[in-house]
């Protein structure tokens, strides 16, 4: 049986212990739950919820002999369940993914299926803008499908905030750290950031290290370059952050604020912050705790700062291309053939693309200019769009580019250097260790 959007997100809300009981009680929590010729879905709850939830109902009332049945998960816990649950051939019939290191570890398992039929067929084929699709491919064949929209990067701003000392969007990493003593002198934190989860610190490091170095030296890391951890790059981003936390660009207390509950962002829109670093959930979360503050024009957003001196283009572009589904292959022939069904007909076609600029979400979909002038925020829709279509390089989240074991590592070792537990050689020495992990 499918629950409904808000019944979904209060099982994510009571944790992941929570999570395992019930998804005990279910079996496989997917496979068998709607019943015979049914397949399944877990999805990470947020405020896309809704577009998900319309899009399998509306394929659950057209094929009621195909239904879906879906649960919805916070982030973290997520991430943990499916790993288990890919490991054990107990997975959902869709799995929600991100591309990478990750699809690359379900490929090489056996874990997930081709589906590069199901993607050069002419009703999928011309959906996806080809720079976001061609994340779902391994080694030439595609193994996962766009199913969100895109999520580049980008600082977020409190304009009022900056009104009050008479500042302008720092084009330059100077800049920037030039509006660190100046928004503290106006009793105002620089930057908000939810340092427990981990994961919101990583752009940080990802952006820095391209502004640095490049997209060469990411790029290297991800193929496990020898020694790449040690690359200069990698160096003096982790100094230039440690620089900027030392000199407390960073809200009081940041190791201990969780992004789940909006906790972060709020902090900006509520005007203790002035800038977030975040993905378009960031705009998506203000959207829904204080509809006003976009509305009333007060919030802004601007690309990463340049690095003077520095390899990278200030055009390249950190984030997640999209989100992705891929057919676990331990299901059912039937499961399979619902969940290939689907994705031909109903995945991001235009009702679900409509459903996510509702949200605030920009799907990853061509001929998306008329959807867009007509929307509620065309500005921040276009610019969104824009800098992913035409990012000469679009780094995905290295918790995902790289291996699960590599990913984990990084996080740990990340959030140490944001803490001034270790120093960047000892960051750099820790992560070269796990090169082919």
């Amino acid at each position: 049986m499918k629950a409904s959007g808000s019944a979904r997100r209060a099982l994510a809300a009571v944790g992941l212990a929570a999570v395992l009981v019930g998804a005990a009680a279910c079996g496989t929590a997917g496979p068998q739950a709607g019943g015979e010729g049914s397949a399944s879905a877990w999805i990470i709850s947020g405020v896309t919820d809704k577009a998900f939830d319309n899009s399998f109902d509306s394929w659950n009332v057209d094929h009621p002999d195909q239904k879906f049945a879906t649960q919805s998960f916070a982030n973290d816990p997520y991430k943990q369940k499916i790993r288990t649950a890919v490991g054990a051939a107990d997975a959902p019939t869709l799995i929600y993914n991100w591309g990478g290191g990750v699809l690359r570890s379900y490929v090489e398992a056996g874990s997930v299926d081709d589906l590069s039929d199901l993607a050069a067929d002419p009703a999928l084929k011309d959906r996806f803008l080809p720079s976001v699709a061609a994340v779902g491919q391994i080694d030439g064949k595609t193994y996962a499908v766009p199913n969100n929209g895109v999520k580049p990067v980008m600082i977020y701003y409190n304009k009022d905030l900056f009104a009050k000392i008479g500042a302008q969007p720092p084009a330059t990493w100077g800049e920037l750290m030039a509006l660190v003593p100046r928004f503290q002198a106006a009793g105002i934190s620089p930057f908000a950031v939810a340092g427990q989860p981990k994961w919101p610190l990583l752009p940080w490091f990802a952006y820095l290290v391209d502004r640095v170095g490049g997209p060469d030296v990411l790029n290297g890391i991800v193929a496990n370059k020898p020694d790449g951890w040690s690359d200069p790059a990698v160096l003096t981003a982790n100094r230039m952050i440690q620089d900027l936390v030392n000199k407390d660009g960073f809200i009081k207390g940041f190791a201990s604020i969780s992004t789940d509950s909006g906790a972060d962002v709020a902090l900006l829109y509520t005007g203790k912050a002035a800038m977030t670093l975040g993905l378009p959930a960031t705009y998506q979360t203000i959207k829904t705790g204080d509809p006003s503050f976009v509305a009333d024009r007060k919030l802004g957003y601007f690309p990463f700062p340049a690095v003077e001196g520095g390899k990278g283009d200030p055009a390249d572009v950190v984030g997640n291309p999209s989100n992705y589904w891929s057919i676990s292959a331990a299901a059912t022939p039937q499961e399979k053939q619902v969940a290939r069904d689907y994705i031909k007909n109903n995945l991001l076609n235009d009702q679900y693309a409509k459903d996510l600029l509702t949200v605030g979400n920009v799907p990853p979909v061509a001929g998306l200019d008329d959807a867009i002038a007509t929307s509620s925020d065309p500005d921040y829709f276009r610019t969104v769009y824009d800098v992913t279509a035409k990012a000469p390089n679009f780094q995905l989240s290295l918790d995902q580019a790289l291996s699960p074991a590599q990913g984990d590592a990084l996080l740990t070792n990340l959030q140490q250097i944001f803490l001034g537990q270790i120093t960047p050689e000892q960051f750099s020495a820790a992560m070269n260790a796990t090169i082919g992990s």
